[in-house]
């Protein structure tokens, strides 16, 4: 009978091997969690040049010249901070923006006290908006601005652009949601549900923590587990562990919510589904897409949880422009603006599609009253790119598994 030995040197050699691995490890965690860590967000250079209340306007200095004879106006959410799109150095929308030659401005919508409680969707949209749209048209010159909205941000400046269209020349909507009636996400289920009157009147503005804790309950695997896993097993890479801080800092750094705006947005656009039917009013105004003669570019992502695509593809098919253009990208709500693979495609093709559109314009005849056209009358182009890609993705977004994304384009038949 053949006797098998216990390899006791081998399993002895083994073990050693992995204490001092471990043993290395913490080691150089240690060093790089105590050293000079650099976790500051927008760091790229811009005057406030216009100030309401707790409202700014930033505009970003153009240090490489100006390219383009249309502004740029960046209208961020009321939830969390528009400084996620300047992350940092070599990882910024902004940077890319401006090395493109634009000339960008942003609303930053200030930290809401108790006294902004009650002002609503007229106040944002019809007033800080609407001034600031003013103020870039009177120091620039122009007649017209683009627009680009983000999130809620977005449903803002679809809004304004159906209520103020002839101070817009092309409107960029990304990850902005417009169709509510959907069940695809957890939170468009549970604002169905919400008490928001109850809500607000006990409240007044909504707190961030709570919005924060609401965000991580939609995903908590991945955004209270997995993610703190991921640090744990890196925390001895200093480029990851500052990009870990950087996306923490952003994620928590996050204002209330003025009260009337919340119950507006939730009773209107999430219960109501009022703005894709042609029934939302702001400010005695009903908003009618069909306003929406302008250039239209609307981006969203494949894996979003908080806006699903089902949430954002209606719009172009719903507006009266008849030079639209949908992307649906294969990432998530923030990889969109973040991620190392996004950063070389997202920022670049927005800056190309207003490129092509920044000619003055010339004057058009009336549109003649038709009835509605079937999908098939207009002119539509799908493309499907896919390649390799190589994973780089900050801590805190969704992992991206490919560079593929659908482009559909529609122009006059």
């Amino acid at each position: 009978m053949t006797q098998f030995k216990i390899p006791v040197d081998l399993i002895v050699s083994k073990l050693a091997e992995d204490a001092e691995r471990v043993q290395n490890r913490a080691k150089k965690a240690s060093e790089v969690l105590l050293s000079d860590l650099d976790a500051k967000l927008a760091q790229t250079p811009y005057d406030i040049v216009y100030r309401e209340d707790r409202v700014t306007l930033k505009h970003y200095r153009p240090e490489n010249g100006i390219r383009y004879k249309t502004p740029l106006l960046v209208v961020y959410a009321l939830i969390n901070r528009e400084t996620m799109l300047d992350l940092q150095p070599g990882r910024s929308v902004v940077e890319r923006f401006l090395e493109a030659g634009i000339d960008l401005y942003m609303i930053d919508w200030g930290y809401p006290t108790r006294k902004d409680r009650f002002q609503g969707l007229d106040d944002h949209i019809n007033g800080y908006m609407d001034n600031v749209v003013d103020v870039i048209r009177k120091s620039t010159g122009v007649a017209q601005v683009n627009l680009m909205g983000i999130c809620m941000g977005g449903t803002f400046s679809v809004i304004y652009s159906a209520l103020h269209p002839e101070k817009i020349k092309n409107l960029v909507t990304t990850v902005t949601p417009t169709a509510f009636d959907t069940r695809k996400g957890l939170l468009h289920v549970w604002m169905k549900h919400l008490d928001v009157d109850r809500v607000v009147d006990t409240y007044g503005n909504l707190s961030a923590d709570i919005m924060n804790f609401g965000f991580l309950l939609l995903n908590p695997a991945r955004l209270m587990i997995d993610k703190y896993v991921g640090f744990m097993e890196n925390m001895d890479n200093k480029t990851f562990v500052e990009n870990f801080l950087r996306m923490e800092t952003w994620i928590f750094d996050s204002p209330d919510l003025p009260g009337e705006v919340f119950r507006q947005f939730i009773k209107d656009c999430y219960q109501g589904n009022k703005l894709i039917r042609n029934q939302l009013e702001v400010g005695g105004q009903r908003v009618d897409l069909k306003k929406l003669t302008m250039p239209l570019l609307n981006i969203y992502g494949r894996f979003d949880h908080l806006v699903p695509p089902e949430a954002c593809e209606q719009l172009t098919r719903h507006v009266g422009s008849a030079d639209t253009e949908d992307i649906c990208l294969d990432t998530g709500h923030i990889g969109i603006y973040v991620s190392s693979k996004y950063q070389r495609e997202f920022a670049p093709k927005i800056a190309g599609w207003l490129k092509e559109r920044d000619q003055i314009p010339k004057k058009q005849s009336p549109r003649k009253k038709t009835k509605a056209a079937p999908p098939s009358a207009g002119l539509k182009k799908t493309v499907q790119k896919t390649k390799p890609v190589k994973k780089n993705t900050p801590a805190g977004a969704k992992p991206e598994s490919s560079v593929s994304g659908t482009v559909t384009r529609k122009t006059n038949g």
